[in-house]
């Protein structure tokens, strides 16, 4: 079915014309697009197919790349029309093979600034499914788990019913009754009172329980083997991640006119992270690698690279071995597509097609030819050679191939001569921008009224996405070329022009970072970042208010990177104190996802470039020497916080916490508490000492101290700080009543979500096996796990707590062996004195005489009474579980 084109259409007042969108062929891809989907379904019906087996290759992935603005998207589209079966089938496709039977299509679009999460594309693939009419029992019972954990007191119905991008799917009602009547089925097949209830505390050990040991009656879902662990497991967004499992397992179970193939095509796919972070993609190709029945069509800018064994630890699977059909060696069946120029006959049909009069073409055969010459099949070109005859011919001039001679720079430049003089400015101001709004269009431009650039966001060239911090972006070609295109035109800019410009933008966008920051508006707080530090690297500019910026980021803990990308003329003296502002952003930021010692490493090379400016310098320092502490050089980092601390900069009440908090490592409890008083609200006095107290056993203090930290922080819109504290309160919550610890941790978990917070993570992770400890027999083991993740990220001290908790665990269980074995665990991470209180405390709580040669810490109150809090806490601990189990 043709489409009506009515941005063409409504340019014109010939009532003759007759617009139609019109897509070139592209059989080949579709032809790649049906054997692959005909080999999946044929597969998933195989007697001997098993969903559950996760060790065989996949085959069940198919990707097209090709540079921007080749159609790959227009792809995607027509592809998840032609396979809805509901009329709007591509007429030049042929039909599927009847044997692959009902298609489920799925479209998501993982750009940047539509907002998609992994939580959206899995809610997007449930709502597809659910136009099948059937339950999922499996897939909603964990996903209601997730749910209550992660939206407490949000209905799921009301959430999609508020969501755009889910409210558009006529699914989205019938999607919460079918979870409701899957609940209710499972709570009948296992002899549970009503529905399934609440998913945590004692309704999911019922419901787990249950799981395990009634089978027969509740055969159709304990055929599903990991269900009762992923439903034991934190219900946090890697766990989503495997429900993808359960889905594939639950489709499986489908027989008859039921049964489907689910499509699931992801566009953009180059949006979902650099090469160098891959958690998104980390989480998507886990999704693929479990629904082994559902073929995903990947389209984006870049080959599928899951086949190089070079990112073994970036993704779950990776290799030929694993992925076979997607190496380039591969001839029988290749999986993998590039996306072409379109052929000169595709060209021509496009022009054809595109614009009529009583069903002839508009445009004549020797312009259209030119068009296709010119082009080189990009259609993008086609796309603005149509929009520039349309405006030839509204002006009663004919179009002739003449008007056409340009490649596509000069394309462009013509495009932009035809433009008013105003859009003509706004546009070159705006070609200095990523993405801007109209009133960020206006300030740049150095106008005094927002008309110009209202007209130029109509044009053809401008994509708009409403959800993005700002709304409307240059086509990466367009951008491109505009300024190449300015170089010839009459009322070209000069150099000096284009600075003002820049200096005008950054100076926008400084005013913009100023609003953003006080409404914690977080997208548009990193845009101006990125933006600003261009602007700034390109132009020459001084840093100005991108120096404050970059405190209030490191303050805001917000640690996503500030990158930008390479200059097209290569490096200039002049963009150095930006690039390095950026370099320091940008790992500060990454040392949440990477080892500490790459972080230091790029810290380190930073320091040694000339003429830095203070700011820049400060910062490098200081976070060069926590990640040294995180690394357990106690020397070094002792050196850097001093010489920040002595510099009297903006970080200089951080060094002094962190001079304070390294004394704390060492056990110098009396000189951490002399001087904490000094610290104030910017050097964290409130979580310094509730780093204290908890050492010395007087939990209550502690946790009271963190909440003033957190509570200050959350009102300064300090979100990271907040959350920060938040994981600390809860640790030290976690050596007391259990119940009440638990509520602590939930909330932790709640303040973290959309933070980036490695150590604050672990920091949690850990105060859940210590309310835990005593009563899980796995304490070690899960310690274990902590230990290796924290060490993977360069953290000594996760590391070491998750070590001690193993330690209050044997004592609380009165092993005296096992605590000796703790002991040499936590002796591991133990350097000199850095944290010697630990392994002189597991001695004190059981309670024991320290070793000899166990080093002494300096304890507020003495020895003896920290002695007498410890061994109380543990005795509190013993009579807590035995209360329990008397129950």
């Amino acid at each position: 079915m043709s489409r009506a084109d009515l941005r063409t259409l409504f340019r014109s007042n010939n009532r003759e014309l007759k617009a139609v969108d019109v897509f070139a062929d592209r059989e080949g891809e579709w032809a790649a697009v049906a054997d692959s989907l005909a080999a999946v379904a044929t597969a998933a019906s195989a007697p001997g197919f098993d969903v559950e087996d996760l060790e065989q290759p996949r085959r069940n992935v198919l990707s097209f790349y090709g540079v921007g603005g080749i159609g790959k998207t227009t792809l995607s589209q027509q592809l998840a029309l032609h396979l809805a079966d509901d009329g709007e089938q591509a007429a030049q496709w042929p039909e599927l093979d009847r044997d692959v039977g009902r298609v489920l299509p799925v479209r998501v679009d993982l750009a940047a600034q539509s907002g998609f999460d992994f939580e959206s594309l899995i809610l997007s693939v449930r709502l597809a499914v659910a136009e099948l009419g059937r339950p999922m029992p499996a897939f909603d019972l964990a996903l209601r788990r997730y749910w209550e954990h992660n939206h407490p007191g949000e209905p799921l119905e009301e959430y999609l019913r508020r969501r755009t991008l889910f409210s558009r799917l006529a699914t989205s009602v019938s999607l919460p009754n079918q979870m409701q009547s899957a609940l209710a089925d499972t709570a009948q097949a296992l002899l549970l009172p009503g529905t399934v209830g609440s998913l945590v505390g004692s309704g999911l050990r019922a419901t787990v329980g249950a799981l395990r040991d009634r089978r027969e009656a509740a055969r159709a879902l304990a055929g599903c083997r990991r269900l009762p662990d992923l439903l034991e497991a934190e219900p946090d967004l890697d766990a989503l991640s495997y429900y993808s499992h359960l889905l594939a397992w639950d489709l499986a179970q489908l027989k008859g006119e039921h049964r489907a193939t689910l499509v699931v095509l992801l566009d953009t796919f180059e949006e979902i992270g650099d090469r160098t972070h891959r958690d998104l993609e980390r989480l998507i190709q886990r999704m693929v690698w479990l629904m082994p029945g559902s073929l995903f069509v990947i389209t984006g800018r870049n080959r599928l690279d899951w086949d190089e064994g070079r990112l073994e630890g970036q993704l779950d699977w990776v290799g030929t071995r694993h992925w076979p059909l997607l190496s380039s060696q591969t001839a029988a069946d290749p999986r993998q597509h590039r996306v072409g120029y379109l052929s000169a006959a595709d060209a021509e049909r496009y022009l054809c097609h595109r614009i009529t009069v009583d069903g002839s073409p508009l445009m004549e055969g020797a312009t259209r030819r030119t068009v296709v010459a010119r082009s080189h099949g990009l259609p993008l070109y086609l796309d603005l050679a149509v929009m520039r005859f349309l405006d030839l011919h509204a002006r009663g001039h004919t179009p002739t191939s003449s008007d056409f001679s340009y490649d596509f720079p000069a394309l462009v430049t013509r495009t932009v001569r035809d433009l008013t003089a105003g859009e003509r400015h706004v546009l070159r101001a705006v070609s200095l921008l990523d993405s801007f709004s109209v009133a960020l269009a206006t300030a740049a431009a150095g106008l005094d009224r927002d008309a110009p650039a209202l007209q130029l966001v109509d044009r053809p060239f401008i994509d708009t996405d409403d959800a993005a911090p700002w709304p409307h972006s240059l086509h990466a070609l367009v951008r491109a070329a505009v300024q190449d295109a300015d170089s010839a035109a009459e009322d070209r800019w000069s150099e000096d022009d284009w600075h003002r410009a820049a200096e005008r933008a950054f100076v926008a966008l400084g005013h913009e970072f100023a609003q953003a920051r006080a409404a914690a508006e977080r997208p548009r707080l990193l845009g101006c970042l990125r933006q600003g530090v261009r602007l700034a690297r390109d132009h020459g500019l001084p840093l100005a208010w991108l120096e404050q910026a970059a405190y209030d980021y490191v303050d805001a803990m917000i640690w996503e990177p500030v990158e930008i990308p390479p200059r097209a003329s290569g490096p200039d003296e002049s963009a150095g104190a930006a690039e390095s502002l950026a370099s320091v952003l940008s790992a500060v930021a990454r040392r949440q996802r990477q080892h500490r010692q790459i972080t230091a490493d790029t810290l380190s090379d930073v320091l040694t470039i000339p003429g830095l400016s203070p700011a820049v310098g400060e910062l490098a320092e200081y976070f060069r020497a926590e990640c040294e502490r995180d690394l357990g050089r106690m020397e070094q980092s002792m050196a850097g916080m001093r010489r920040v601390a002595d510099g009297g900069g903006r970080m200089a009440a951080d060094a002094t916490r962190g001079l304070l908090h390294l004394a704390r490592r060492l056990g110098h409890f009396p000189d951490v508490l002399a001087a904490a008083d000094e610290l104030g609200s910017r050097g964290r006095r409130y979580r310094t000492l509730g780093d204290l107290w908890w050492t010395q056993g007087k939990f209550s203090l502690s946790c009271a101290t963190y909440a003033r930290g957190r509570d200050d922080a959350s009102t300064a819109a300090e979100t990271g700080e907040a959350a920060l504290s938040q994981a600390c309160l809860a640790f030290a919550a976690s050596f007391g009543d259990r119940s009440r610890a638990q509520e602590q941790i939930d909330r932790s978990t709640e303040m973290l979500r959309g933070v980036t917070g490695r150590w604050a993570d672990l920091q949690r992770r850990n105060a859940q096996l210590l309310c835990d400890a005593g009563t899980d027999a796995d304490i070690p083991g899960r310690a274990a796990e902590i230990e290796a993740e924290a060490l993977e990220s360069g953290l000594s001290s996760p590391a070491a707590y998750a070590r001690f908790i193993v330690c209050f665990h044997q004592a609380v269980r009165r092993d005296e062996a096992g605590l000796a074995a703790a002991r040499e665990g936590l002796k591991r991470h133990i350097r000199g004195h850095e944290f010697a209180y630990l392994l002189e405390l597991s001695y004190l709580m059981a309670p024991h005489v320290p070793a000899d040669d166990v080093p002494r810490a300096r304890w507020i109150d003495g020895q003896e009474e920290t002695r007498d809090r410890w061994a109380r806490c543990v005795d509190e601990r013993r009579q807590e579980i035995d209360l329990l189990l008397g129950d």
